[in-house]
């Protein structure tokens, strides 16, 4: 198993819930690579990114750096990469504790692997793990989304040839972007560096 900075939880709950929106933990499950195929989210007009996502960048210029293998399509989901998603998911959730931002805006500050964060401190070091195991970035897209309460949260959604699944916080599970109950606004232009792309169609 690759090594993941910060302190790893060992207490017997499946899954530390954190970020902007607080929900109960489901039990941790065994999952299986998905066979049938998934819907890919349809990405519209390009858009301005999060102002803390531009602050990410000044901070982490390597995790944003322009790459020149972006073009490209989703990737194939090998059995390998199914486990590479899982792995993460599960260790990264388990490895930051959960700590509400209560200065709004002011206090948003994306860190990669800290003791303690938020939902977009989950989001980018889930996409920092993987980069460092040889994904390529254009699958790897930060997704901003609006949970139920209304409030915004950092999602990673990545892009397989299988359909385009999540990693969320929120839950243990890694599920289709269709089947979570979030509204989505802007994802990570998987073509153009430094831009978003504003949701075609809302998630399910």
């Amino acid at each position: 198993m690759q090594r993941i900075s910060g302190p790893i939880v060992t207490a017997a709950v499946a899954v530390m819930i954190g970020g902007v929106h607080w929900a109960r933990a489901a039990p941790l499950t065994v999952q299986t690579a998905p066979r049938a195929a998934l819907a890919h989210i349809e990405l519209g007009r390009p858009t301005l990114p999060p102002l803390t996502y531009t602050l990410f960048c000044l901070r982490y210029q390597g995790e944003c750096r322009l790459r020149r293998f972006f073009r490209g399509g989703p990737i194939r989901l090998t059995e390998k990469r199914w486990a590479d998603l899982r792995e993460i998911n599960r260790v990264v959730n388990l490895a930051i504790a959960p700590a509400r931002n209560e200065l709004g805006l002011a206090g948003e500050n994306w860190i990669i692997n800290p003791a303690r964060g938020d939902c977009n401190d989950y989001a980018v070091s889930k996409r920092h793990e993987l980069l460092q195991r040889g994904w390529p970035a254009r699958v790897l897209l930060l997704s901003e989304v609006v949970v139920d309460s209304g409030e915004h949260h950092l999602v990673l959604l990545v892009r397989t040839e299988s359909g385009d699944v999540v990693l969320d916080n929120l839950t243990p599970q890694i599920v289709p972007w269709s089947r979570t109950p979030y509204r989505w606004v802007r994802v990570q232009s998987p073509g153009r560096d430094g831009l978003w792309a504003a949701v075609g169609r809302e998630g399910a």
